[in-house]
């Protein structure tokens, strides 16, 4: 399976997208964090927003919607013209039937979960899902640290992957940095969110080379 290195825009300046993208040409997609204050207390942008950076975009873009009332407003981040959404199982009353709507819609499918969430009802479902998204972090703001405990979810996902013969991917998102990366990779992720050690760095593509290395070199699977 493919390591995917997937720049969060969250690090990077809201007010020159354009000129952030070209920076990132070597990146697997463009990780947009949709925040609505609710469901997290952060508040980034929405739905015209990405329909936006869909136009201006060359790289694909991985939405990961941080909103109430998933059920109701997934769909259409499909419809723009998203590779990838993902959306999390707290916010969704029916998550199977809503990753069905999104590949009807044309994106890939992906469940995200907090840190506190079991990932059980992910692994009963895994073939509706094109990846499986677990946060290392609390979602909201960037810049956190690592929570390595959620680790476990990880071997546990990819295990469960590998045993049913499936292609799910799974991507960690929060603190994923040059060491992260080989703990999240040894642990069986192969999609990496990665925001302040991209966008921190002065040469960000060589950034994206390196950590794209660093996983492909320490993946377990």
């Amino acid at each position: 399976m493919n390591v995917r290195i997937n720049p969060s825009i969250l690090s990077a300046d809201f007010v020159n997208f354009q000129s952030e993208f070209s920076t990132i040409g070597n990146a697997d997609a463009i990780h947009v964090d949709v925040m609505d204050g609710h469901f997290v207390p952060n508040l980034t942008f929405g739905l015209p927003m990405v329909k936006r950076m869909l136009e201006i975009a060359e790289l694909p873009l991985d939405v990961h919607l941080m909103i109430e009332n998933a059920d109701e407003l997934a769909v259409a981040y499909a419809d723009a013209g998203a590779k990838s959404v993902s959306f999390h199982q707290e916010a969704s009353n029916s998550p199977v039937s809503l990753a069905r709507r999104i590949r009807s819609s044309g994106a890939q499918a992906s469940i995200a979960i907090k840190p506190g969430t079991a990932v059980d009802f992910i692994l009963d479902n895994l073939s509706e899902f094109d990846m499986v998204l677990i946060m290392t972090v609390e979602p909201g703001f960037g810049g956190q640290r690592f929570m390595e405990d959620m680790l476990a979810k990880v071997r546990v996902a990819r295990a469960e992957i590998n045993r049913s013969g499936l292609t799910t991917s799974i991507q960690v998102d929060g603190g994923i940095d040059d060491e992260t990366i080989v703990q999240a990779a040894q642990a069986g992720a192969n999609c990496f969110v990665a925001g302040n050690a991209i966008f921190g760095k002065s040469d960000r593509g060589r950034q994206i080379d390196l950590l794209r290395d660093l996983a492909q070199k320490f993946s377990s699977h």
